[in-house]
């Protein structure tokens, strides 16, 4: 009987959607390639930039997140904002064991790459606040639960990333006896980034949605005017991966051997994060979709803010920057796949407990 809501669940999804892992293979391989062979492409591509990030790239997150943020129902954040256990439980889970747990993971398999190592907290303190509503939204987590714990992040990220990453690059490292980094950077900075790349869409998705009820009614609104929509978050997630990765392409393929170093501890990381969160949530009896989107918002990062930091403050030619960059190579593909394991997951929750949590409509 699981086996056959497995397949059920799959076959409910969207061709585009189904096959994402290889759109997704396509354009990281088509954005190594073209960043390698095209001379002048990444030169060309980063020449005009927002807060720190490609142009090319911010126009790409901000596509593909406005769509799912158009899809929230923002008349029903109460119902997330009242769930004190799923608040304590995203924080505790961004902002103590996530960074911890990088850190331990850094200094475990980069003991002697400080450069790398120094990345790699780096990428640990930045929590995400982009791809997750992809992810969250292809493993029918719930949207609105979603909306809060990116806003929750985005306040924290300008209040504690500073502070966090003196405490890791600097003051821990000296309690145990460890060489000790500096961190430049300001909480400016920082909410000029949450700002463009959350508060925009963000924006954009409610006033979207307020005014289309208004002049067409929610039924429109969900059954007609969604659906036209939906596809192009996808787009602008396979855009946005296409241009990183052009941008990377010969930092990455002309060091192979660095960016497998630095991919052991991530894949450790984003694996132990994601499940971690997910038995926790399940545990402290969170529905399916909560405890997917807590999942999903406790192991994503914002890779963005990460390569940020680190060529701001080390180069962009540092190890720091290329550690940043090796962070979306792993997470996306990563992520990916957990997209899948949760949609299996899914099928024998809903097996188990014959009426089900209500899932994204």
């Amino acid at each position: 009987m699981t086996q056959v809501n497995e397949h059920a669940v799959a076959a409910r999804m969207p061709t585009l959607d189904r096959l994402l892992p290889v759109w997704i293979g396509a354009a990281m391989v088509t954005g190594l390639l073209a960043g390698r062979w095209i001379p002048g492409l990444g030169t060309a591509l980063d020449a005009v930039q927002v807060d720190g990030v490609s142009l090319p790239i911010a126009l790409g997150l901000l596509v593909m997140m406005y769509p799912v943020l158009a899809k929230v129902r923002y008349d029903r954040l109460d119902t997330v904002t009242g769930d004190r256990r799923l608040m304590v439980a995203s924080l505790v889970l961004n902002w103590v064991l996530g960074p911890a747990l990088m850190f331990a993971l850094a200094w475990i398999f980069l003991p002697d790459l400080p450069e790398f190592r120094t990345g790699l907290i780096i990428v640990g303190l930045a929590r995400c606040i982009a791809m997750v509503v992809i992810w969250n939204d292809l493993a029918c987590g719930d949207r609105e639960a979603a909306a809060v714990l990116i806003a929750l992040n985005s306040i924290f990220q300008v209040i504690a990333f500073a502070v966090l990453g003196w405490f890791y690059l600097s003051v821990l490292p000296g309690w145990l006896g460890l060489p000790q980094t500096g961190l430049d950077t300001s909480a400016w900075e920082i909410a000029k980034n949450v700002l463009i790349f959350l508060g925009i869409p963000l924006v954009a998705g409610y006033l979207t949605r307020k005014l289309g009820e208004r002049a067409k009614g929610r039924d429109w609104y969900e059954s007609r005017f969604l659906p036209k929509i939906g596809p192009v978050a996808l787009y602008g997630l396979l855009f946005t991966i296409v241009i990183l990765f052009a941008l990377q392409g010969e930092a990455i393929t002309s060091r192979p051997l660095d960016v497998a170093r630095i991919a052991l501890p991530l894949l450790a990381y984003f694996t132990v994060m994601w499940a971690g969160s997910f038995a926790f949530g399940k545990a402290i009896g969170l529905s399916y979709p909560r405890t997917v989107t807590l999942s999903f918002t406790a192991a994503g990062n914002n890779f963005e803010l990460a390569i940020a930091v680190a060529i701001a403050t080390f180069g962009v030619t540092s190890g720091q920057a290329l550690a940043g960059v090796v962070g979306p190579l792993i997470e996306v593909p990563i992520l990916v796949a957990l997209v899948y394991v949760s949609l299996r997951l899914r099928a024998r929750w809903t097996a188990h407990n014959p009426s089900p949590s209500p899932t994204k409509e």
